[in-house]
């Protein structure tokens, strides 16, 4: 179903719609909100709200068109409200970072950090640094943001999700390897 047709069928106030958009997104958001270090209930409420406040933009004429993919709008709107979340628990800073030079990325994203980083977090993003351009992008868009093999593949232009598959899987290990040893 398009995205088009999503729309049409959340401003009719057609529940199969709303169920199929709940279900297709639930996973990815969980697994997207444990990255601010969320638990699995306090991220399922913060999901329950978003797939509320999409269909109350629906509903209400907010959001008449797309301009992204329907699952980028639903986890920009969970993103700020995982922001809200966190803020009010004083669980993190906003930190600015470097360019990542990604201009297929839909929006900018802020990396943000816990105030207190452990020594493994501090090699995790050490070594995360000294991959390429393409490695970060991959490993960003398909662990920290949520992404399907499949939404990868377009967005990063790659001839297919095999290609994807491997070069997640090479730059993975990559990144283990440089943890490992220290660089």
């Amino acid at each position: 179903m398009t995205d088009a047709l999503i729309l049409k069928g959340l401003k009719t106030g057609d529940t199969s719609v709303l169920k199929s958009v709940y279900l297709n997104n639930k996973d990815a958001f969980i697994a997207f909100a444990k990255t601010y270090g969320l638990n699995k209930n306090d991220a399922l409420d913060i999901y329950q709200d978003s797939i509320l406040a999409l269909r109350e933009n629906v509903a209400t004429g907010r959001l008449v068109e797309l301009k992204s993919s329907l699952k980028t709008y639903l986890f920009s709107i969970g993103k700020y409200m995982i922001f809200d979340f966190l803020r009010a628990k004083k669980r993190m800073v906003p930190v600015e970072t470097k360019d990542l030079k990604l201009a297929e990325l839909p929006e900018g994203f802020e990396i943000l950090f816990k105030e207190e980083i452990n020594s493994k977090e501090l090699k995790l993003n050490h070594a995360f640094e000294q991959l390429g351009e393409k490695c970060k992008a991959v490993l960003t868009l398909f662990y920290y943001k949520g992404y399907s093999i499949e939404e990868i593949t377009k967005l990063l232009k790659y001839s297919s999700k095999d290609v994807v598959k491997s070069q997640k899987s090479r730059c993975l290990k990559t990144l283990k390897e440089k943890i490992n040893n220290g660089k």
